[in-house]
């Protein structure tokens, strides 16, 4: 039963998350939001890089990328080690608007947890931790 549930309320939550995301931001989906994070996290990768490490299929990334490049949020740029090598990074505009939708996020989730106890708030923090740090890779072999 407890699977169930959770499986469940993961479910309401992503639905959550992709619902807000376009209130936050009408260009910025949740997925486009993450890449961008990620860009901005790592200092530019490959788009081949994205599709690797969210395992996400290649033309869904190649889409993304397109729709994040047509919006000026990301810009191409020559791998100064190999200049066959294209990296995406964030431009201005794509760090300002992440900022935004960044302390946007932040907020909402404050006021959503403002009233659990610290004892709590902190268990759940351990609990997602552990749980995203599950290895698709050990999934994969099942």
């Amino acid at each position: 039963m407890a699977v169930e549930t959770i499986q469940r309320e993961m479910t309401v939550f992503a639905r959550r998350a992709r619902a807000s995301a376009g209130r936050i931001h009408p260009e910025l989906s949740l997925v486009s939001y993450t890449l961008l994070g990620h860009l901005e996290e790592c200092g530019g990768c490959r788009a081949i890089d994205l599709a690797a490490h969210y395992a996400l299929d290649k033309s869904t990334v190649s889409r993304q990328v397109a729709a994040l490049e047509r919006t000026g949020l990301i810009e191409r740029r020559l791998a100064p080690e190999d200049h066959r090598v294209q990296v995406l990074h964030p431009t201005e505009t794509g760090r300002s608007i992440l900022t935004q939708v960044t302390e946007s996020r932040r907020a909402a989730f404050h006021e959503r947890l403002a009233d659990w106890p610290r004892e709590d708030l902190e268990r759940f923090a351990a609990y997602l931790v552990r749980y995203n740090g599950w290895s698709a890779a050990v999934t994969e072999d099942r």
